[in-house]
């Protein structure tokens, strides 16, 4: 039944345009977001990179075994090398590095920035929605941790981007969002994404 509500939701997404991002979710102005890095305090919430395709994961997968779960594409692992090039050409160091134990995460995490802590809040509770509140009030608090001068990233699941956010993330798209949870930018680092949105710069929202 959640697989035909999310295929549901996503469909509907399409057919309405979301990914043109309505006005009241829209940039007022394009500066660069590496600014609001290195201000800090802030985390970029990563959505895993591009997956092979399928929704959740296979019966009785096993987050320890990448065999059992949908795992990054060939197309994916491109992106996120690209995900990774964005921050070193820019000179930006993430204090830290957190992922969720799934192997689409972990992939993510270690192509672009070669290295991965796994933060059990950032698992998929995509099978176990009860987890969902639990986890979120947790990484709220850890967001309340992240220091000025210093950003960490979190690579994870779009479950966890909108329980925090309200907003649905694709894959390879990162949220940048302050102590509060509240989103200051978005971008896919350059990539466009031929029939939703074409976006070559990153969106900073106005405070």
């Amino acid at each position: 039944m959640k697989r035909r509500q999310a295929l549901t939701v996503w469909t509907t997404l399409a057919a309405s345009n979301w990914f043109a991002w309505p006005a009241s979710t829209r940039a007022q102005t394009t500066l660069d977001m590496a600014a609001i890095l290195r201000t800090g305090g802030c985390v970029v919430l990563l959505r895993h990179a591009q997956t092979e395709p399928g929704i959740g994961d296979p019966p009785n997968f096993r987050p320890e075994q990448c065999s059992t779960q949908r795992n990054l594409s060939t197309d994916g692992r491109v992106q996120a090398q690209r995900i990774g090039q964005w921050f070193k050409d820019r000179k930006l160091q993430a204090s830290a590095v957190q992922s969720s134990a799934w192997c689409r995460c972990k992939d993510t995490a270690d192509i672009a920035f070669g290295t991965h802590n796994v933060l059990p809040a950032l698992a998929s509770t995509f099978e176990n929605s009860a987890a969902q509140a639990g986890q979120t009030q947790t990484l709220r608090a850890l967001l309340k941790a992240v220091r000025p001068g210093q950003f960490e990233v979190w690579v994870t699941h779009q479950v966890n981007i909108t329980a925090l956010t309200g907003e649905v993330p694709a894959m390879g798209e990162a949220f940048v969002v302050d102590n509060n949870a509240k989103v200051l930018a978005r971008t896919r680092f350059g990539q466009q994404m031929s029939g939703f949105y074409n976006i070559e710069r990153s969106v900073i929202y106005s405070i």
